[in-house]
């Protein structure tokens, strides 16, 4: 056998091995011969990357994101899942994210946002400073989100219900 027939033998033999998963039967091997595989001079084939920009992020009844850092690849579809994590209805520990354009004044956005609670806390005058948010959820919901950032960056993210910027924002890196 030529080297190259015995790779198609051989990954033939894992994708059986992968698809035969979990089932119970198995064939009776045909033969314990070994087969030698060299690689010498070939390129290995190509696995595909798993899925990029798939973000997941909580927030607690005590204010908090379980994490101030997110990273992300720029140009490439970004899905963004907040979880709330706690108990609390949304009316009284309502969590959303949002991200903003670098160099954003987050004080005074969120100072905005306290007078939109109409809005979900989204202030309409601030909609230039918002690449993208989740809607305000509570207790054991989640939200997930999709957009796209093209430029290199730091961005922040915030939570804009009345009160919690202090202790819930962080910053989505963007390489």
């Amino acid at each position: 056998m030529n080297t190259k027939t015995k790779i198609s033998v051989l990954i033939l033999m894992g994708f059986l091995a992968v698809t035969s998963c979990g089932k119970k039967e198995t064939a009776p091997a045909e033969s314990t011969e070994t087969t030698e595989v060299s690689t010498e001079g070939e390129q290995a084939p190509t696995v595909a990357p798993a899925e990029e920009n798939v973000l997941v992020i909580e927030g607690n009844d005590q204010m908090q994101f379980n994490t101030n850092e997110l990273k992300a690849v720029a140009g490439k579809p970004i899905k963004l899942t907040l979880k709330h994590v706690g108990k609390i209805p949304k009316e009284a520990m309502g969590h959303n994210l949002v991200i903003l354009q670098e160099g954003t004044d987050q004080a005074a956005f969120a100072l905005k946002a306290n007078d939109a609670k109409a809005t979900d806390y989204i202030p309409e005058s601030e909609k230039a400073s918002i690449i993208a948010h989740t809607k305000l959820i509570g207790g054991g919901e989640e939200d997930t989100i999709e957009f796209t950032i093209d430029k290199k960056g730091s961005y922040p993210f915030i939570c804009s219900f009345p009160g919690h910027v202090a202790m819930m924002k962080g910053v989505l890196i963007v390489e």
